[in-house]
């Protein structure tokens, strides 16, 4: 680890981090302006999210427990976002249908112009990048005294979340070639420009 004018460069860092990339998430696209419902179970079933990459101002990084609606629990790390810029986005959602065979849910976009969103977050059980840089990174601070990036108000109020259990946060946030196994993803708000939806044979996640 090298400092550079109070940052933190981590070169191949594969921690739980990133992405709010994720954005495009589980349910798919656009969200619209306000939070998502308050409280929501998730379906339990992992998808792909990739990036070229994501810069964010705000940036928080912690611990909890997702419920699936057959209410099983599902350790994730969150990683939360105050706002999120991502270019090349891509998310995908892999299904085996009876009598069809394997079928690939593919989502891009943010190619041209990138993609934005606002208090996003991605609930993820594995996340690697290539190379990630932070700025007034602290590492160690407790859950419940995290500042500088969100944490939602629904995690913060759910029995599952540990005030003094360790995490991490950052004013900024630079993360490249992203690659996440996700559960559920959640924003404010979230604009996605040239977003395009496919359906397509076979197994063909995110690269």
């Amino acid at each position: 680890m090298s400092h550079r004018a109070g940052r933190t460069r981590w070169r191949r860092f594969a921690v739980v981090l990133v992405p709010g990339v994720a954005a495009c998430a589980s349910v798919g696209i656009a969200m619209a302006q306000g939070a998502l419902a308050a409280s929501f179970f998730i379906s339990g079933q992992k998808f792909q999210v990739t990036a070229d990459s994501l810069t964010a101002r705000g940036f928080s990084l912690y611990g909890t427990i997702d419920v699936t609606r057959k209410h099983e629990l599902v350790p994730v790390v969150v990683s939360g976002f105050r706002h999120a810029t991502v270019r090349g986005l891509c998310q995908s959602v892999v299904v085996d249908i009876p009598v069809v065979g394997t079928r690939t849910l593919r989502l891009t976009g943010g190619d041209g112009r990138p993609a934005e969103a606002s208090n996003l977050f991605i609930d993820a059980t594995t996340e690697t990048v290539a190379d990630a840089t932070f700025g007034n990174l602290d590492i160690g601070v407790a859950q419940g005294a995290l500042t500088k990036g969100p944490v939602r108000s629904t995690d913060r109020n759910s029995r599952f979340f540990d005030p003094d259990a360790v995490a991490q946060q950052a004013t900024s946030a630079t993360l490249t070639d992203v690659r996440v196994n996700a559960v559920a993803v959640s924003a404010g708000t979230f604009n996605i420009p040239g977003l395009a939806l496919r359906l397509v044979r076979g197994d063909q996640a995110c690269p």
